[in-house]
């Protein structure tokens, strides 16, 4: 750790801390993200690197990714890669430290032919349904299994034919001798290895027996050297099955299983299995959908990794299940590019207006400056015309008590151009709404002349008809709005999701200028918020993301 070394200031932190003082451990600190590449990583997923990733570097010691590939039936490259790829992109790639679970299946088989001959495993040929049945409940203990004092020669011989593949998928299972009686049902003589006649990803069809995750856990901490393996608190009741697999094995300073809280957010959805629900039913638009909270779906959507990483290291140490406010993120987001992007006039609802006293082929540039807040980023050049576009809510024709925009007979500044005064409403003949505004400007009010006659009540932003371009924009909202229906199993996923969760809004109007934009810039529109190009544009269509609102709702909940 660079600087002064910090003290310790949670339980994980104070545990590695004595470790060290105590010299529990003759090798480094080390840590580990353990990833299943069956999906891809989300929001919570950053804050278990950030955890694990945090606790290595504090101390000088290692960080490792993990793939724990040793289920056949979900995993595949693809998952892979698009986990390196999110953690490079996060900050937290470790380089050369990169490992796969499935590249220990040897040490991992032979560590259950140890445990089958001290007695401490056994072949069980009860249904899955029969497990299910012996192992009890919460309230009641679970009863052995007919097959739990089998002769361990007669397992071991059984064991070296499941993987030989003699038996079918699911007709045979080893699982450990533990107790049947325990409260934790954990550690009711959990399933160590089953038989999958499936091709897997990486090892092909070398293996048809693979360990179960707390089984291949310890091992593969154990291989690898970690000293902490930091864990969200879902997997507290399964830590004394990785002591005991541990101690049974007889491993020297072994790792120590830690857990922090497990992280959620209000709105989404961070549930694996939901996820691919989410994606398989084709719900949503990939595991890249903007208003999903994987790290994917974020980065379409706009959201930084700088943004991302203060996010995580702003919630700090949690201890149980925590949910943290989506708006927090954003609020951290608006704080990085409030300074740092340029501003641009975009109509997002566009209604016309013809000014009837401007010149018809004139063309007047007006300076602008790109950033409010940031004079440093200089100023651009904007085209005012005879026809231009304001929003379209931004004119009333009678106003309530209190509206400060344009409306018939008033007047109204526009941005970084001149006073107009609504003079007159044409409507279509058919649905009465609203179509055009005829209005003249006052040449005199000109904005950077000192023009100090009078003031108007509000500025709204235009759009010259001339020099613009047509977009579609994109406005993104919770994907739940009401939360309780995730846990409702009467309920379908198009019942859960918010209809107005994702907004399409067509042919808005933007400044030409847009049309300079690079892929990875961020752009403020003007009273609209920050926005982004979307990857899966057409290369004829810019559709821009809305990232967030200019609107920091989390400091008015502080407040």
């Amino acid at each position: 750790m660079d600087g002064e070394k910090k003290q310790a200031v949670n339980s994980i932190e104070k545990l590695v801390e004595e470790d060290i003082k105590n010299g529990t451990f003759h090798r480094t600190v080390c840590t580990r993200f353990p990833p299943e590449p069956n999906g891809y990583l989300h929001i919570g997923s950053a804050y278990a690197i950030y955890m694990n990733h945090r606790i290595a570097q504090q101390f000088n010691g290692t960080f490792n990714l993990r793939f724990d590939d040793t289920n056949p039936l979900k995993e595949d490259s693809e998952y892979v890669q698009a986990i390196i790829e999110d953690m490079n992109w996060l900050g937290y790639f470790p380089h050369d430290r990169v490992f796969y679970g499935s590249d220990y299946s040897n040490e991992i088989f032979n560590a259950a032919i140890r445990l089958i001959k001290k007695g401490k495993a056994y072949i069980c040929e009860l249904s899955p349904e029969e497990i299910t049945e012996y192992r009890g409940t919460l309230t009641e203990p679970g009863k052995n299994s007919p097959y739990r004092n089998r002769p361990s020669a007669e397992s071991l011989d059984l064991f070296l034919r499941m993987k030989e593949g003699e038996f079918p998928t699911g007709s045979k299972v080893l699982r450990a001798k533990m107790d049947m009686s325990s409260p934790n049902m954990n550690e009711r003589d959990p399933i160590l290895y089953r038989i999958i006649h499936v091709n897997h990803y990486r090892t092909g069809n070398d293996w048809c027996v693979y360990p179960m995750y707390d089984f291949a856990h310890p091992l593969q901490d154990a291989i690898e050297g970690v000293t902490h393996s930091l864990c969200s608190i879902e997997f507290k009741d399964h830590r004394p099955l990785y002591e005991w697999v541990l101690t049974e094995l007889e491993v020297k300073e072994p790792p120590k299983q830690r857990e922090f809280g497990r992280l959620n957010i209000t709105g989404a959805v961070t549930s694996k299995r939901y996820l691919r629900e989410l994606v398989t039913e084709n719900l949503v638009d990939g595991w890249d959908d903007p208003r999903l909270p994987t790290l994917k779906g974020l980065r379409r959507r706009g959201f930084t990794p700088e943004s991302i990483q203060a996010f995580v290291r702003e919630i700090g140490f949690i201890k149980h299940q925590s949910i943290v406010d989506f708006t927090l993120l954003e609020s951290i987001l608006r704080n990085q590019l409030k300074t740092k992007v340029n501003s641009v006039m975009a109509v997002l609802l566009p209604l016309k207006v013809t000014i009837t006293n401007y010149e018809e082929t004139k063309t007047e540039p007006l300076s602008i400056e790109n950033n409010k807040e940031n004079p440093d980023l200089g100023s651009r050049e904007v085209p005012f015309s005879k026809v231009i576009y304001i929003e379209r809510d931004d004119f009333m024709e009678v106003p309530v008590k209190g509206y400060k925009r344009l409306s018939l007979h008033s007047e109204v500044r526009l941005k970084g151009a001149y006073i107009i005064k609504c003079n007159k409403v044409i409507k279509d003949e058919v649905t009465g709404e609203v179509i055009e505004l005829l209005c003249t400007y006052d040449p005199i009010t000109k904005s950077g002349t000192g023009f100090t006659g009078r003031k108007v009540k509000g500025i709204i932003h235009w759009v010259s008809a001339a020099d613009c371009l047509s977009v579609d924009v994109h406005v993104f909202n919770p994907l739940v709005e009401n939360e309780e229906l995730l846990k409702d199993p009467e309920k379908t996923w198009k019942e859960k999701i918010n209809p107005n969760s994702k907004i399409v809004l067509k042919s808005c109007k933007v400044e030409s200028s847009i049309s300079r934009v690079k892929v990875e810039d961020r752009l403020q529109f003007f009273r609209h918020g920050y926005f982004f190009l979307d990857k899966h544009a057409a290369s004829d269509k810019l559709i821009f993301n809305r990232i967030v609102s200019l609107k920091d709702s989390w400091k008015g909940k502080m407040k």
